[in-house]
């Protein structure tokens, strides 16, 4: 019930400073919760109502003498009579029920007593302020206990009172009232401020932040080098940090001083006191929420500030914003959650109120952070960080819900658009990479037909992007949503779809036929598609046609073995297409060999070197200077090439060491004899077949001494 006109007026005095609720002088009021009212001694039957025996029952509280020497006589028999008053007190506002409203009701001493034993409690503890603060404990006494008790019986008596014209009693018990209410407030503040914070996440400094930390360096130029990363396994921070002793379900406090807070709650509420005792409790735990934020370098950032930020800046202030939202979502809101259930255990529409409109001062910071981010200039590397901040914000919403549906509702809707805005700006980002391989036209080879910069960047792109596969497959679904005219499917290129529709192609275009097959996957292809026609572009810079199949099997090669070492990728691409792979690998393996060695192998060939049944030594003698001088170019050009795999590297020195030795090892066993009698036969067999062997095994090495001078 909401206090009444004399209330409101009694609480434009300035309310009393700290005080004590014990009635012996020194004694201390130090909690005030929820344990159940002490014991009461059993009531003597000579005692009665406890009014003094030259008192008459109509005794005006405000009678002087006669009232103070009762009061004191009541104080002075010590404790079992002060719990006989407030029993006495409770019994008499019981009967006011049945009492006429419109004539004052009649008032026994006991309540002029009570109130001043109410009274001489908060006086007592002024008296002794400093050292009873000193003093004070956070957990429930039984003198607490009996002192709220009895706040919440002069309450009922008030509210009682209230009911009747205006009197001296009703202004005198209200009066006490609201200094007991005064009081509650003040030790309600003491008890919500002497809160210890939380300990901070370990990851809070992004200094020390390892998520994505293996990542690859995402650079916007496809032109940049770029190397391999090593396999990277995404994980979540832990945002439970390790609690105090006995304070692990509160933020901050023990069970014992959560009691007392519930206990105060209740009472100032019953009062009529809510707006006092809810403003208290919010003001408290917004300023230690935020000291909480500032503790973990939380800093507010306005949208002109994020837009003139360097990347790595922003990098950095976002790794800070994960890790701050994260301690909140996991940490900080569920313990605030469950504190103000426990506090306001018997009011949980106020609890959720109180927590919605913290939640919401807080949440609102954070979105606003995110929505300035994602209107930051989009480019490649942002992608990841931008997913990141999606999922962080998805998993916060959990935290934030209450049973408010209006609050909910319009808080879950902010924290969805904002998530929505990145997820869009994220999806706008992977499309870009399209344009991005489109746009790389290159004018000049890679030396060695290495693996392209481009090739690296893309598959490694691709394989954090598969990490983040059921993300983007729920964004890109939502955003078809949003645009029905927006088809991904319609931006495959055509051989994409031709291949596709042909059952026996042996091009890894295509997509394998699965009812799973989502957006996201025609994408991955779509780049898939766009990445080796750039590559059939490039490798027409290299005129020599080995050299040109040397370049695409080695980017054939990394894509397949990128593609199979990633679980992700493997899963969006399907066994099918890792086996076209291959076949399309081996193809330029065949190619390769035929363009480099067929012509070698001719000088070998018998045909030209019988004359009239007889060898002609000129002619034989030329075939083995055709041979030494094409063995020797080719090593001198082919030891430049690069094969960085080292798997396909042997495979090709082991292949082509199979086709040259064995033919030439039987061509010199044939024809040596009818050169044995020649001069400086040397100059025509230089080579033993172990000779050969050794050569092409410095083959694909890179050399440098002559790296670029073919290509």
């Amino acid at each position: 019930m909401q206090p009444t006109t004399t209330e409101e007026n009694n609480r434009n005095q300035p309310p009393p400073e700290k005080f004590n609720s014990s009635v012996e002088t020194g004694s201390t009021c130090s909690s005030i919760t929820a344990s159940s009212s002490p014991t009461r001694p059993q009531q003597s039957a000579s005692q009665g109502d406890l009014s003094c025996p030259d008192q008459k029952s109509s005794f005006s509280p405000h009678s002087g003498a006669a009232s103070g020497g009762c009061t004191s006589n009541i104080i002075s028999n010590g404790q079992e009579d002060v719990e006989q008053v407030s029993e006495d007190v409770n019994r008499y506002a019981d009967s006011l029920a049945d009492d006429d409203k419109s004539n004052p009701p009649e008032v026994p001493h006991t309540v002029e007593a009570f109130s001043k034993i109410i009274e001489s409690r908060i006086d007592n503890y002024y008296s002794h302020s400093g050292e009873s603060a000193r003093k004070r404990v956070k957990k429930m006494t039984e003198e607490d206990a009996f002192f709220i008790e009895a706040v919440m019986r002069l309450s009922k008596l008030t509210n009682a009172f209230s009911e009747f014209p205006p009197s001296e009693t009703l202004n005198r018990t209200s009066f006490v009232l609201q200094k007991a209410m005064a009081f509650l407030e003040e030790e309600m503040r003491f008890l919500l401020e002497d809160s210890k914070l939380p300990p901070s996440p370990d990851s809070v400094n992004p200094n020390t932040h390892h998520h994505h930390q293996q990542r690859i360096a995402k650079n916007s130029s496809f032109s940049s080098k770029d190397k391999d990363s090593s396999d990277h396994h995404r994980q979540s921070s832990s945002m439970n940090g390790d609690h105090n002793d006995g304070e692990d379900d509160f933020p901050g406090y023990s069970p014992d001083t959560v009691t007392k807070m519930n206990r105060i709650a209740s009472a100032m509420i019953s009062a009529g006191y809510e707006k006092e005792c809810c403003q208290v409790y919010s003001i408290s735990r917004r300023s230690i929420f935020n000291q909480q934020l500032k503790k973990l370098e939380y800093d507010k950032l306005n949208m002109d500030d994020v837009w003139r930020m360097s990347w790595e800046s922003l990098e950095t202030e976002i790794k800070r914003w994960l890790t701050i939202v994260k301690h909140c979502s996991k940490l900080l809101f569920p313990a605030e959650k469950q504190l103000g259930e426990t506090v306001f255990a018997h009011h949980l529409s106020l609890s959720t109120s109180i927590f919605s409109n913290l939640a919401r001062a807080v949440v609102i910071q954070f979105l606003d952070f995110a929505g300035a981010v994602s209107l930051t200039k989009r480019s490649a590397e942002k992608l990841f960080k931008f997913l990141d901040m999606y999922e962080t914000l998805l998993d916060l919403i959990p935290s934030i819900i209450t049973d408010d549906d209006c609050c909910e509702h319009e808080l879950r809707s902010e924290v969805s658009a904002a998530a929505g805005r990145l997820g869009e700006a994220a999806i706008n980002i992977f499309l870009d990479l399209e344009n991005s391989i489109k746009n790389d036209v290159a004018k000049t080879a890679v030396p060695g037909g290495a693996v392209h910069p481009l090739t690296r960047y893309v598959l490694n792109y691709l394989k954090y992007a598969c990490e983040y596969k059921g993300t983007l497959e729920k964004i890109f679904e939502k955003q078809a949503g949003l645009d029905q005219n927006h088809s991904l499917c319609d931006s495959r290129p055509a051989k994409y779809t031709k291949h596709e529709e042909s059952e026996g192609e042996s091009s890894p275009h295509n997509l394998e036929h699965e009812a799973s097959t989502t957006r996201f996957s025609v994408q991955v292809v779509t780049v898939m598609d766009l990445l080796d026609a750039n590559l059939e572009a490039k490798s027409l810079l290299y005129k020599d046609p080995s050299l040109r199949y040397i370049f695409l099997m080695n980017n054939g090669r990394y894509i397949l073995q990128k593609a199979k070492g990633s679980t992700e990728i493997h899963q969006v691409m399907g066994d099918n297409w890792c086996r076209r792979r291959s076949t399309v690998v081996r193809q330029f393996h065949k190619n390769y060999q035929r363009e480099s060695w067929v012509r070698l192998l001719h000088s070998l060939s018998h045909e030209g070197l019988l004359v009239n049944g007889k060898v002609n030594k000129p002619t034989l003698k030329e075939r083995f200077k055709n041979f030494n001088t094409m063995l020797e170019e080719i090593h001198k050009i082919q030891s430049t090439w690069v094969v960085s795999d080292d798997q396909l590297r042997t495979e090709l020195r082991l292949s082509v060491a199979a086709v040259v030795i064995p033919a030439y090892r039987s061509f010199l066993g044939k024809f040596r004899q009818y050169l044995d009698s020649s001069k400086q036969i040397e100059k025509y067999i230089k080579y033993q077949p172990e000779d050969i062997e050794a050569l092409i095994e410095e083959l694909f090495d890179g050399n440098s001494t002559s790296m670029g001078r073919r290509r």
